[in-house]
């Protein structure tokens, strides 16, 4: 019987141009107080907006191979702390090259105390230096204007100063930062121990380079449905979305998941 000719093989024929390389994410999205559901879905539809993309999805940071062979990091977290060998791969990770684009309570570790107030615990030190920062409080969700800190930089060239409807973070900051985005505090941060403290001009979205890789960091994105105060709240009366209501913030995911897939 002669052997049918089928043509080229494509595998053979293909070229990087063709089908350009694989890119690995691993998305971590879990923690307290925060519609984790919604934030994990419109991640994932943006990042399967490039088809090179393949995403593992985690609650928290203990996935340790994972991290090791991931090529880019997303998280959108509150109060999930790492272990500390999660962090020391976390920080290995990042200064052999690694990018991580962490937003809104990434940086969180939160306890409410005796005296009624939520105390932000330096319990993770070398998780918030790698992320280059490290949430204190919020005054409460209100309007507020968030200006372009460098408007020659790829991240933000062309954005121009908007409002939101958000939670303003009032952060400690860690080492030295490429403030994108930032905006000024004029009230204290309600509810919180340092709450006196948050008057100021805070970073919204930053860079914090280390090693050959970095972490951009940006705090807007509060979310929150029915359900996700449980158990402070049986049920919250609103569902918030803030900063997700905007075209901006979804230009700035956008920008931020391209550059963490670059290398400069």
């Amino acid at each position: 019987m002669s052997k049918v000719d089928h043509g080229p093989d494509p595998l053979a024929a293909s070229t990087a141009k063709d089908h350009p390389a694989r890119i690995d994410c691993v998305l971590i999205a879990g923690g307290e107080w925060h519609d984790i559901d919604f934030a994990r879905l419109e991640l994932l539809k943006l990042l399967a907006e490039d088809p090179r993309v393949r995403t593992r999805v985690f609650e928290d940071y203990e996935n340790l191979e994972a991290i090791r062979g991931a090529d880019i990091l997303i998280s959108y977290t509150c109060n999930v702390v790492p272990s500390h060998s999660a962090q020391e791969t976390l920080r290995d990770w990042v200064e052999a090259g690694g990018r991580w684009y962490a937003l809104h309570g990434t940086n969180s570790i939160l306890k409410l105390m005796d005296d009624g107030l939520f105390h932000a615990l330096r319990d993770a030190p070398l998780f918030m230096d790698v992320l280059g920062s490290q949430f204190l409080t919020h005054p409460p969700i209100a309007p507020y204007t968030v200006t372009v800190a460098d408007p020659d930089h790829e991240l933000t060239r062309g954005v121009e100063a908007f409002e939101t409807t958000d939670e303003l973070y009032h952060l400690e900051t860690h080492g030295d930062l490429h403030v994108l985005l930032e905006t000024e505090c004029t009230e204290p941060g309600t509810g919180f121990a340092e709450a006196a403290d948050a008057p100021g001009i805070h970073p919204v979205m930053y860079i914090k380079r280390r090693g050959a890789g970095a972490v951009l960091y940006n705090t807007l994105g509060h979310c929150r449905g029915h359900y996700d105060l449980q158990p402070l709240a049986d049920w919250w009366p609103t569902v918030d979305r803030c900063a997700w209501e905007l075209p901006v913030f979804y230009d700035l995911l956008r920008r931020g998941i391209g550059w963490i897939k670059t290398k400069d």
